[in-house]
């Protein structure tokens, strides 16, 4: 199989901690196809941290949900939206 290098990881900050990755993921779907979602979980208390990730197979979807959700208001707070700089940081946090 050839790897994809059209898939993009977008980072999405200061989430309302009741929303889960059901809710994100519905969110960023109406922009295109969604492979995952990571809410980062407080170890301790199991409860979100307002972070997470979501991975887009497709970049051009993921720079236009970047543009469209970036600032958005989602349950009373307004959305962080950014492409994802690291992924070995995102795959240490979610474990």
């Amino acid at each position: 199989m050839i790897p994809n290098f059209q898939h993009m990881t977008i980072y999405v900050g200061n989430i309302n901690y009741s929303l889960g990755e059901a809710d994100i993921q519905k969110i960023f779907e109406v922009m295109g196809k969604v492979d995952s979602v990571k809410l980062v979980m407080d170890k301790k208390t199991g409860k979100s941290k307002g972070y997470g990730f979501i991975e887009m197979p497709d970049k051009k979807e993921a720079m236009e949900a970047i543009k469209t959700l970036d600032g958005k208001e989602v349950g009373g707070r307004n959305l962080r939206v950014m492409k994802a700089h690291s992924t070995k940081k995102v795959k240490e946090e979610v474990s």
